[in-house]
């Protein structure tokens, strides 16, 4: 007698479910390859004490190690290192400030101090955007309906200056804020996930970055890479209120990752022409 033909069984609903699920944390996980490993310093160097050799030298050490790797086994790109570069730079004028300014401290001595800054905290903001970067490429992220360029590069400025001016004046925060929401309402961010295309509104995106950072600041200032004022004296929790400025340093991040990947695009498109 002939075998039986096998009938094809669909996948149920939440095994799909599950299986998306999981390629979706793969791809983000590995997209956190820097700032994780920045985080494993940290808590490395917090155990680990090397005679002659201060903790925030060793880190910084790791950080340009980790960058080299990356580069070297071809999982960042030359494109993605100049945004990180830019990031860098960007994040470390903005620690001078806020330390001059007693926002918080780096209470520990180094030969790679600059003002009261280690020079390893420019990583930090670095990470932030070779997870951009990362994601952007392992997802194919496409954004729909993306705002005007010009008002969106105006935010962003605005945006990234009002970390600064806030100290002098009203803080924007909040005018900022609704202006993100008007500009950004219809604005959709698509990704492709296990062969899968899928959209979700920009302003949630926005949102749920900005809370993994908040999570990731309180592991940070746990393992002592800087503190604020309230925990000096014992670990506290960073207040909730540091969401939003998270939150607006995602949406400056993402902004300016964007608009040097449509500069590159509309430079490619001019030299085909």
């Amino acid at each position: 007698m002939l075998p039986r033909p096998l009938l094809y069984q669909p996948a149920s609903p939440l095994r799909t479910y599950f299986t998306e699920l999981m390629a979706f944390t793969w791809h983000n996980a590995v997209a956190c390859t820097f700032p994780v490993l920045i985080f494993i310093t940290l808590a490395v160097s917090n155990i680990l004490h090397i005679p002659g050799l201060p903790r925030y030298d060793f880190i910084l050490i790791v950080c340009i190690l980790i960058q080299v790797a990356m580069v070297t086994s071809k999982m960042e790109t030359k494109d993605e290192v100049l945004v990180i570069t830019v990031f860098h730079l960007l994040g470390l004028a903005m620690e001078i400030f806020k330390v001059q300014k007693g926002s918080w401290v780096y209470p520990e001595d180094a030969y790679t101090k600059f003002m009261g800054v280690p020079i390893y905290s420019g990583f930090m903001y670095a990470s932030v955007a070779s997870y951009i970067c990362q994601a952007w490429r392992r997802l194919d992220l496409q954004f729909m309906q993306w705002p005007n360029r010009k008002l969106v590069m105006v935010l962003g400025a605005a945006i990234y200056f009002n970390f600064f001016t806030h100290h002098y004046f009203y803080d924007m925060r909040w005018i900022i804020t609704g202006c993100i929401l008007i500009l950004f309402f219809k604005t959709w961010v698509g990704f492709t996930n296990n062969s899968l295309q899928r959209r979700i509104p920009m302003v949630a995106a926005f949102f749920l970055i900005g809370m993994f950072i908040w999570f990731a600041e309180n592991i940070a200032t746990f393992l002592g890479a800087w503190q604020y004022s309230y925990q000096h004296k014992a670990w506290r929790m960073v207040g909730v209120g540091k969401l939003s400025s998270w939150g607006l340093l995602v949406i400056v991040s993402i902004i300016i990752v964007a608009e040097l990947k449509f500069w590159k695009e509309d430079m490619q498109a001019r030299n085909n022409r």
